[in-house]
């Protein structure tokens, strides 16, 4: 997204809470979390906070970030760069300390996302190749002594990734192709009339197992949430007229194809072609949606389809599973504690001071 959210980190979030850019600790301690952030001067930090406020650091970068990729063993973290920034920082989570600034190879950029192998040795960043703009690339880093090691590169069968993620194997790469060229150092869009979004399923060493497509070709495949059973649940942006409906919500259970979820249209037209995150609740079976700039929220019962909640909710934001349901945060108001486990769903404000935080968050339990 092109704005940041104004987020707060505070003392309340206990519960449980994964995915859409949130983390909350289901044991009671105080977590770690990890964002991007910009002062009101216009620079650019690294930063982790502790749920009751606490800062443990706040280290200035060069270039502003967006996700955050934790080391699956080590308490280190990659803050990786915001399309289309050059350079994505390791972090030391104990202290802040830079540890590496990783520069992206000549003639590419960095698109805001990436993973770590569960092994902790292999790190896969999205990027863009700009002799030929959009052309989609996983960058492969070998972590090894302390250091990100660039090591090759794999396509992702398609134009501007967006979001990686994994299947619940551990070995399957799940891709968002948002579908739009850019060139180097511009955000600006040069394909809208031929666009080419994709979800694609692909092996870890860069085998091409399927790759599916919507029914229309602007509506760009962005945000990814995975369930337990291997469900797909991707958030679209749509590019095209105005005027013209759009599915901005997907889905791909296992053994299906990759479909509209089956929306309302009075929902579909809410979400004003823009959906930010996307969140799914594993114990509970539901997924969760966001909608800024229609100011809505959203859930659904993930297995029927059938609506659980449309609520208004001003410049609604990130959104991740709790135990007891969803946490919203919201760029303009509160942040929210949505209770789903009654057929009544219940919304608690909580109480939680305002930052300049990046859209996205990640958690490291303490």
């Amino acid at each position: 997204m092109l704005r940041r959210h104004v987020l707060g980190l505070g003392s309340l979030l206990l519960g449980a809470l994964t995915l859409g850019g949130w983390t909350v600790s289901r044991n009671g301690k105080n977590p770690l979390v990890l964002s991007a952030r910009d002062d009101s001067n216009g620079k650019h930090y690294a930063v982790g906070y502790r749920l009751d406020g606490t800062q443990v650091f706040a280290t200035e970068v060069g270039q502003r970030c967006h996700d955050v990729v934790e080391h699956p063993s080590e308490p280190i973290a990659l803050f990786v760069a915001r399309r289309p920034g050059t350079e994505s920082y390791l972090i030391d989570l104990r202290d802040g300390r830079l540890l590496q600034t990783v520069k992206s190879q000549p003639n590419r950029h960095f698109y805001g996302h990436g993973v770590f192998h569960k092994s902790g040795e292999w790190l896969y960043t999205t990027d863009n190749d700009t002799t030929d703009p959009g052309r989609g690339l996983l960058t492969v880093y070998r972590y090894e002594n302390g250091q990100l090691h660039h090591s090759g590169e794999l396509s992702t069968h398609g134009l501007g990734p967006h979001q990686v993620s994994w299947m619940p194997d551990g070995e399957t790469f799940v891709i968002a192709n948002g579908g739009i060229r850019t060139e180097a150092e511009s955000r600006k869009e040069m394909n809208l009339h031929a666009m080419e979004p994709s979800l694609v399923l692909l092996k870890r060493d860069g085998t091409l197992i399927s790759k599916e497509t919507l029914s229309q070709p602007m509506n760009s495949v962005r945000h990814l949430a995975i369930a337990s059973d291997g469900t797909i649940v991707a958030g679209q942006q749509f590019m095209g007229d105005a005027h013209e409906p759009a599915e901005l919500l997907a889905i791909k259970r296992p053994g299906q194809p990759f479909q509209a979820f089956p929306l309302e249209a009075e929902q579909r037209d809410a979400m004003a072609h823009y959906t930010a995150s996307v969140a799914v609740h594993n114990d509970l079976r539901l997924v969760a949606l966001t909608a800024p700039r229609g100011n809505r929220f959203f859930i659904w019962d993930l297995d029927t389809g059938a609506v659980r909640l449309d609520a208004p909710l001003p410049d609604c934001a990130g959104v991740g599973a709790v135990k007891d349901g969803f946490v919203v945060t919201s760029g303009q108001g509160r942040c929210r504690l949505y209770d789903c486990r009654s057929a009544s769903i219940s919304a608690q404000p909580l109480d939680l001071p305002a930052g300049l935080w990046d859209n996205h968050l990640h958690l490291k339990l303490a």
